[in-house]
């Protein structure tokens, strides 16, 4: 669902909207302002939701959350392309289509936000428009023994078992050999790792794909 927010000052939202094809008075500056809005309020979000990432892994969610990509999808799921006024070589060029300016158009839009109601305004309607994309950044940062169980779990099907089939070298390079498998999808696999713990997150990651094939293939 879109965030939805009413314009005191509609020719803002009008220039939000507004590509440099279609005339000077566009939507650059705002996309400047945005670009720095959309940063901090992400930063925010991801700072609150993942207290145990350090800074480097919430310097890569931000990244992946604020690509150009990233906000071209939920530019598109909004359906802004078709809001956006475009010069007629862009017009006949698809220009509404594409991701550059789709996520311009959206950091601007966020600009005209927060100069039309304030920050508190602009806020609500970044973590509106990044609800849904925080929920898939959720399940893409879970660990594989997570995200297998709760596969399985969710279609009430068998949890998956992990043994350990064995542990050998020096006690300074020990090396752990683990096996997962899943007794419905015939599914598993065997990997090695200097810890236990990260030799059953690789069995994991091998059966997890397994067994979505698995599923997807209709059993």
């Amino acid at each position: 669902m879109s965030p939805i927010y009413q314009f005191r000052d509609e020719r803002l939202h009008e220039q939000a909207l507004t590509h440099r094809s279609h005339a000077r008075h566009n939507n650059e500056r705002l996309e400047f302002l945005g670009d720095a809005l959309v940063n901090m309020l992400v930063a925010e979000l991801l700072y609150e939701n993942y207290p145990k990432a350090d800074e480097g892994q919430l310097t890569r969610l931000r990244a992946s959350l604020v690509s150009g990509l990233a906000m071209a999808e939920i530019a598109r799921n909004m359906e802004l392309g078709a809001q956006i006024r475009l010069g007629p070589g862009e017009m006949k060029s698809g220009g509404h289509r594409r991701d550059s300016i789709l996520a311009d158009a959206l950091e601007a839009l966020v600009a005209a936000v927060y100069l039309d109601g304030g920050w508190d305004a602009c806020r609500k309607y970044v973590r509106e428009l990044y609800a849904n994309a925080l929920v898939d950044l959720a399940d893409t940062t879970k660990d594989a023994k997570t995200r297998l169980q709760e596969l399985l779990q969710g279609r009430a099907l068998p949890l998956p078992e992990y043994e350990l089939l064995n542990a050998h070298g020096e006690d300074h390079a020990k090396q752990f050999d683990v096996k997962c498998s899943v007794a419905v999808a015939t599914a598993q696999a065997v990997a090695s790792a200097h810890s236990r713990r990260a030799a059953e997150q690789l069995a994991a990651s091998q059966v997890l794909t397994q067994v979505e094939h698995w599923l997807r293939h209709g059993h």
